[in-house]
């Protein structure tokens, strides 16, 4: 990690030098976050001096690690290397919703012959929906999922100071607004996935999505989503209601075709109030169950303790000799924390086995595999304020 954006010579030679003890095996990777003014291109350009691999990354509005705990600023980077696991990274150009699906196949395939072996996991790194062009996260990852034949995919949206303005993920000597990472890791790797809400309360009342279009949820049963609000005495006269709703997501579970059922959460993000819709920050598909979820700020610091143990319960049981865990948290939970901004990294570092190493950001939209609550196997899928844990 370095704090030095400004002058990138000293902020290569920072990060050369904390590097110097480490031992390259015969495939590496870097996995960079930055803050949002950092010249990622002048910075590559420097680091590829020395290192002859790839990097790959995104801007964050924060990040942190195992070393140096919360990091406000700065930029942090995570060495991944290895004999026996080999790497393929690559960008999509410009995405659109014409373009998106020919883009990351084209993209998928080039990466996909460049490895000896199957993928077992894939890192990805995009843009958010900032217009109406824009590709919805969930159609991403759906995406990504179909044509890998289900490969677990893990990464996030970049995020940056809550403008939407300047987010940007990078791969090598490229920097994209609406491009898509793709980092396929193929080998003698073993990935173990986690993700938990911060929903310890949930509303008794339940109601079933019965007309929406996406993230656009327009009915619940018979009434208008929006009445249904004014209803429960919920509703927000504002339209931009995203920081009214921050400790209130919405829970959605979701029956599968195979009859299994996964839940996620949704952050509430704008309401029309003149056809009485609302829009999420992910999909609520129809024929899903919503019920309103009730946090406190507490609650976001145990879901990690949560989250923590159980990927340390997952390592147990499987014997499996992990040395990594990449951590990412939604931008929503970060903004719960008020001013106790290093609580979720606290939480990480209080039960993180020295043996393991740590890298983690915020991000304006998670992808982790979820497990189904009746088969127990894992579905790709976007998620709203939500910590999510990769450990391989």
């Amino acid at each position: 990690y370095t704090e030095e954006i400004d002058d990138l010579h000293k902020a290569a030679d920072d990060l050369f030098t904390q590097a110097k003890s480490f031992s390259f095996k015969k495939n590496s990777l870097a996995i960079l976050f930055m803050e949002e003014e950092t010249d990622y291109l002048q910075l590559y350009a420097l680091l590829s001096e020395q290192w002859h691999f790839p990097v790959i990354g995104c801007t964050v509005l924060s990040s942190f690690s195992g070393k140096e705990g919360y990091c406000d600023m700065g930029i942090t980077l995570l060495l991944l290397t290895a004999d026996d696991c080999s790497f393929s990274v690559g960008v999509t150009g410009e995405l659109d919703r014409d373009n998106y699906r020919s883009e990351l196949a084209a993209c998928y395939g080039a990466l996909r012959e460049a490895l000896p072996e199957r993928e077992r996991f894939i890192i990805s790194f995009g843009g958010m929906v900032t217009n109406e062009k824009s590709v919805a996260g969930d159609d991403l990852v759906t995406a990504i999922s179909e044509l890998s034949g289900g490969i677990p995919v893990f990464g996030g949206s970049a995020s940056d100071g809550f403008t939407s303005k300047n987010i940007r993920a990078c791969c090598n000597g490229r920097i994209t607004a609406n491009g898509q990472v793709l980092a396929l890791v193929s080998g003698n790797v073993h990935p173990h996935f986690v993700c938990v809400g911060a929903t310890n309360d949930k509303s008794s009342i339940t109601y079933e999505v019965t007309e929406s279009r996406k993230n656009q949820l327009l009915r619940l049963g018979s009434e208008r989503f929006l009445d249904v609000l004014r209803k429960e005495n919920f509703v927000s006269e504002k339209t931009d209601v995203l920081s009214d709703y921050i400790l209130s997501p919405f829970i959605v579970s979701i029956q599968k075709e195979d009859g299994d059922c996964i839940e996620v959460a949704r952050s509430l993000s704008t309401l029309d109030h003149t056809s009485g819709c609302g829009f999420f920050l992910g999909a609520v598909p129809e024929g899903s169950i919503v019920r309103i979820g009730v946090i406190g700020r507490s609650d976001v610091q145990d879901s990690v303790a949560m989250a923590i143990d159980g990927i340390l319960q997952k390592l147990r049981d499987g014997g499996a000799d992990c040395h990594t865990m990449f951590c990412i948290s939604c931008c929503a939970r970060f903004l719960a924390l008020a001013g106790n901004k290093t609580a979720e990294v606290d939480a990480v570092r209080d039960r993180l086995p020295p043996s393991l190493s740590l890298i983690g950001m915020y991000s304006y939209g998670e992808y982790c595999p979820v497990t189904g609550s009746v088969t127990g196997a894992l579905y790709n899928m976007f998620h709203n304020f939500t910590f999510t844990i990769l450990a391989f």
